[in-house]
Parts: C-alpha cells; structure tokens; sequence
C-alpha cells in the first residue's frame, strides 16, 4: 500500500469517528450530474451503491441534481459548476468543499474524508474549542 492510500485512509478513519457531529449541523453532498457522463455512471456503480450506508454517507446525504436539466439554482456555490460529476459539500447553507470529476473509488473516499474532516475542525472551532484542541 502506497502512502497515499495511507493518509487517505487515516483520513477516512479519522472523520468517521467525528462525523455524527456534522449530521446534525446539516451537511449535505450536492452531486451535479447530467445524462450521458461516463464518470457519473462510473461513480453510480463504485460508489452509489453503498454510500449512505457509510459514516460519511449519513453525515452528508447524497443529493443529486442534474446540469442536464437547468437544476435548481444554488446559493449555497461559492462558483458555478461545469463539469460532471461535481461533487460540492455543503454544511450550514455555505459550499465547503468542491471535488471536480471522480478518478477513483480511492480518490472520492480520501477527497471527501478531507472535506469532512475540515468541517470537524470548523465545528470544533465555533463551539468553544480553543484552535490548539484541534485533531492532528
């Protein structure tokens, strides 16, 4: 295993013991897709399948809208969206985080547990935690 694959999956190990936290502050996973993208089929076989049954599922619901089709407008973007599949963290009405395009079952998880583990630390920090109690 790689060193790569090693801090991603610290990672992931790291945010599932803190992510029940983010859930209640509302994160939610906005998936920008349009019909005919091989990656977002891609993603809907590696990845769909299992995702709200994981920590970081239940911590930031899936939610799908298709460029496709205009989709809704969302205020919560710090950018528009081009590309498919984008994957935009959302927590607290405000976008966190932005994954643009999917490479790898590996590379979604590592990319999303990093988000979501930035969040933890925002959390942390707005509820009274001094910067130094910080996880390292």
């Amino acid at each position: 295993m790689n060193a790569t694959a090693n801090v991603m999956r610290a990672l992931l190990v790291a945010s599932a013991l803190l992510l029940p936290a983010m859930a209640a502050r509302g994160a939610e996973l906005l998936m920008f897709e349009r019909a005919g993208c091989v990656w977002c089929e891609r993603w809907d076989r590696e990845v769909a399948p299992g995702y709200d049954k994981t920590a970081e599922g239940r911590a930031a619901p899936l939610r799908r809208i298709d460029l496709g089709k205009g989709g809704p407008a969302e205020p919560a973007l710090a950018k528009p969206v081009r590309y498919t599949p984008t994957f935009v963290l959302v927590s607290e009405g405000r976008e966190v985080g932005r994954i643009t395009g999917y490479l790898s079952n590996d590379t979604f998880w590592g990319l999303l547990g990093k988000m979501l583990a930035d969040i933890e630390k925002t959390i942390e920090r707005t509820s009274g935690l001094s910067a130094t109690m910080e996880r390292q």
